[in-house]
């Protein structure tokens, strides 16, 4: 009885874990004690994990196989047991062995990992672009193909944190896209070099400055997704979070429509620019 109550008592503290931490990994966020990655959204993301689990595989087979050689040659070949040491030098069937298996080994991770890299530097046709530029210490984006208006993310300092987000990840503007559609990132840096990263996109690119690269996705759910710079840039380096809200594309058109009012396009800057003074009062 005991017995069963115990093992009762560890089913239900596992499903309490993994209940705990199931709704964070939904949002896109690392958790305190969490084992593995982030849930994927992204086809990309897909793949990372495919070729992770595969490459877990093989390490783990390969390790177990070499614990079991130096457990059998300890006990076989020691001193007491083997008193008498064999001289044989060769042994052609060993040797073809250790060099043709590591080659099928190689082959075998060979194969996903091109095509993962394929996958993850060729962008698809895209259907929007956002350009990022890294500062000292936020983002500036802007999406072009939306009449150009940009914005910059900052970090929300910890007295100004609402319930619900997260310390060190959450800004003050977050980067809007709509699901199931192909984004193409473009990144540069004003100053030095940074890093666009989003776990749970499968998404790491450099931003260099006098340089644009490039990277995409396409987000199949909505929900917050949270990411940070992965480049040492300076001293605030840990304090230039991302925020990627995925909503859907009638949601995103309204956001569009409303984030042109609020932070302004290039043309209707430039209109308001060129409207005169008004002719002071007599």
């Amino acid at each position: 009885m005991k017995r069963h109550t115990l093992r009762a008592a560890g089913v239900a503290a596992l499903i309490g874990v993994f209940g705990f931490l199931e709704p964070a990994w939904a949002a896109g966020q690392p958790v305190p004690w969490g084992m593995g990655l982030q849930e994927g959204v992204t086809p990309v993301k897909h793949l990372v994990e495919n070729f992770h689990d595969l490459l877990l595989v093989i390490i783990t087979v390969i390790t177990l196989f070499v614990l079991a050689l130096l457990a059998y040659v300890a006990v076989r070949f020691n001193a007491k047991a083997n008193p008498t040491p064999t001289r044989t030098s060769h042994n052609t069937v060993l040797e073809v062995a250790w060099t043709v298996i590591p080659v099928i080994i190689l082959i075998v991770v060979a194969v996903p990992s091109f095509r993962l890299l394929y996958v993850m530097e060729r962008t698809p046709e895209a259907e929007m672009t956002i350009k990022v530029t890294g500062r000292q210490w936020y983002w500036d984006y802007e999406y072009p193909d939306h009449g150009g208006f940009a914005f910059s993310s900052y970090m929300v300092q910890e007295n100004e944190l609402k319930p619900g987000q997260p310390r060190l990840l959450a800004t003050d503007t977050h980067v809007v896209v709509p699901v199931d559609t192909v984004v193409r990132v473009q990144l540069t840096a004003g100053d030095v070099i940074h890093a666009w990263a989003m776990p749970a996109f499968g998404v790491k690119k450099d931003a260099v400055p006098g340089r644009l690269n490039e990277t995409w996705f396409k987000v199949e759910k909505e929900g917050l997704f949270y990411g940070q710079c992965s480049e040492i840039c300076g001293v605030n380096h840990g304090f230039m979070p991302i925020t990627v809200e995925a909503v859907s594309k009638e949601k995103f058109a309204e956001w569009v429509a409303k984030a042109k009012v609020a932070y302004g396009t290039p043309d209707a800057k430039r209109e308001l620019a060129q409207v005169p003074a008004a002719a002071p009062a007599h």
